[in-house]
């Protein structure tokens, strides 16, 4: 019986071996699509369906596969990146610094909102409430996006830190728009989201997300303040990709965003109203703004 087992256990062991000695499909093929992560900045729907479209031009117009996928946080989709799940991302500004300082993870792509390659964050509270200054969010209840967003969390608590303003309490809402929808709804005494500056008298900060919903919302909820200027999200790629399909991949995506359809699905997905090229080197002064709010471990 024992000697069955082990002859058993050696053909098993054997077929194991041989497994894992096949070779593997290129990537970009069928069997290995390119992993392309979006991250969860706004509601899960509206990225599933337009992250469709972009599939597709992408498939149209490079010789490679894709997956496209929506992460259930920044973190995740850095860790991705560690474990090879991720080969390309449209990543927040901290997230990228996250992955490029574990993994190497390199910014190609910067994205363009309305001409800007910087953004803000703003504060929000309700219009009918007290809070009028940031001083007034001392004490107050405030609902931020999530741990690793820098225009959600990171670059107004810094703020915040600068100013010596303390709120009682903070809340995680996990998108922009349940940010806004948290103020507007009287959940939270303020909050902090992204903020892009009004084209052609619409609003395109954070709370144009709810205007369906709420078509009341810019009388109902007001800007307090905006931070310091930063620069925006990258589109990232992992380290060990083949050069030219870093290129030819971010040069469709820029062909992308130049239709109307692509820059639709870009608005739509990252508030992206164009791409630029860039490199790693423009992310040095977030690096640095950083250090202050990250120390490094020692």
């Amino acid at each position: 019986m024992v000697k069955h087992l082990l002859a058993l256990l050696s053909v098993g062991g054997g077929l194991l071996l041989a497994g894992c000695h096949l070779k593997k499909e290129a990537l970009g093929s069928a069997e290995n699509p390119i992993k392309f992560h979006l991250v969860p900045s706004v509601d899960a729907k509206v990225l599933s369906d337009n992250s469709k479209i972009l599939k597709d031009y992408l498939e149209k117009n490079t010789p490679y596969k894709f997956q496209i996928t929506i992460p259930q946080s920044f973190v995740a989709v850095v860790e991705s990146f560690g474990t090879q799940r991720a080969d390309v991302a449209a990543i927040n500004t901290y997230g990228y610094y996250m992955a490029h300082k574990a993994y190497g993870v390199e910014a190609r792509l910067t994205v363009i909102r309305y001409g800007l390659a910087t953004y803000q964050s703003e504060f929000l509270a309700r219009s009918d409430s007290k809070i009028k200054t940031l001083k007034d969010l001392h004490g107050k209840k405030m609902a931020f996006v999530d741990p690793a967003s820098m225009s959600g969390y990171l670059l107004p608590l810094k703020t915040l830190h600068d100013k010596k303003i303390e709120p009682k309490a903070t809340v995680f809402a996990m998108n922009h728009d349940a940010v806004v929808t948290m103020i507007y709804q009287g959940q939270v005494d303020a909050g902090a989201a992204y903020y892009s500056p009004p084209q052609d008298g619409q609003i395109e900060d954070a709370r144009r997300l709810v205007k369906l919903q709420y078509p009341d919302v810019e009388q109902k909820v007001k800007i307090i303040e905006l931070s310091e200027p930063i620069p925006n999200d990258p589109i990232v790629f992992r380290k060990d990709i083949p050069e030219e399909m870093k290129e030819k991949i971010s040069d469709t995506l820029l062909q992308f965003v130049a239709t109307p359809e692509g820059k639709k699905a870009m608005d739509l997905m990252l508030g992206a109203t164009n791409l630029k090229k860039s490199t790693d080197a423009d992310y040095d002064t977030v690096r640095e703004m950083l250090k202050t709010m990250v120390p490094e471990k020692k």
